[in-house]
């Protein structure tokens, strides 16, 4: 059974597709609102979501199918102790697919192996996050028309940060792609990230604490919230929380088309005089991550009936 739990288990060519669909998506909705009929869609949320699972929510409902939500752990048998596996063999009995976000990393991965459908992960802990980066690439596409030769800036808390850990594997495959790391020392992109996507893939990365020197070179800045649940202590937390803000001044050297992401939600690291600026794309990659998810459920769907 096909589940999608990293970025990396669609190819290029897979996301091309999704892409493609993405876009008739938007130009044709009308045409895709029966294609779920009678199927029904769970969404197993075991962590904080607003974005992620009311876009998983409204994707399966233009679909034409149903939805079946838990949206806390408190609301389920998690409550009681049942396993993750367990409560996939179960849900499988009830749903024709599953989004699933859970706290701890590789929790989607045990939900797929013991599931009788397809999974999708929704995030799991500061593993990744593959739904948000096809978000991600939607945006990039449609702002930019293509994947090589991009010049792509991180900022944030690139340690922790499973969006950003997803997006750069998916980069990683594409010609000409141009990495800046930016962070706190203490957020630095980890290094089984480096090892894994950035070096055996040639690609060029730097790392600088400058997010101001960093703008000029980039084409699409990729910006992130410090996040409080994923520190073990207040104080550190509290120290970094404000590392960089994104104001107007920051951007007086920056391309005209420079694309600026955030896979949301924002605390105050962008500041809201942006959000009017035309390179703000970061509510684009909310409505994107409908499209695209649309295109996700469809697909899996599809490949489990054939």
């Amino acid at each position: 059974m096909r589940s999608v739990i990293d970025i990396l288990d669609l190819t290029p060519a897979e996301i091309g597709e999704l892409i493609a669909v993405s876009e008739d998506i938007i130009a044709r909705p009308a045409s895709y609102a029966d294609a779920c009929r009678g199927k029904k869609l769970a969404t197993l949320f075991f962590e904080p979501s607003t974005r992620t699972r009311l876009s998983f929510e409204a994707a399966m409902y233009e679909l034409g199918g149903n939805v079946l939500s838990v949206s806390s752990a408190d609301a389920s048998s998690a409550a009681k102790g049942e396993s993750v596996a367990d409560t996939a063999r179960v849900v499988s009995c009830y749903a024709d697919i599953i989004a699933m976000r859970h706290a701890k990393e590789g929790a989607a991965y045990v939900a797929a192996q013991n599931a009788t459908v397809p999974v999708i992960n929704a995030g799991d802990g500061g593993h990744c996050h593959p739904t948000q980066t096809l978000a991600d690439l939607l945006t990039i596409w449609r702002e930019k028309g293509r994947f090589d030769d991009l010049t792509v800036g991180f900022c944030g808390d690139l340690k922790f940060g499973r969006t950003v850990h997803s997006l750069i594997n998916a980069l990683s495959r594409y010609k000409g792609i141009r990495v800046v790391l930016i962070s706190p020392e203490e957020l630095k992109l980890p290094s089984y990230v480096k090892a894994g996507a950035l070096k055996p893939n040639g690609i060029p990365y730097e790392q600088t604490e400058d997010l101001e020197a960093a703008i000029p070179a980039l084409d699409v800045l990729y910006m992130t919230r410090v996040q409080r649940e994923r520190f073990f202590n207040e104080e550190d937390y509290l120290r970094l929380k404000d590392s960089y803000i994104l104001t107007p001044d920051k951007l007086r050297g920056a391309k005209a088309d420079l694309s600026i992401l955030h896979p949301l939600p924002r605390v105050n690291e962008i500041s809201v005089k942006i959000d009017a600026d035309p390179r703000a794309c970061y509510f684009k990659q909310v409505l994107n991550g409908k499209y695209i998810r649309m295109a996700l459920i469809l697909k899996l769907l599809k490949e489990a009936q054939a």
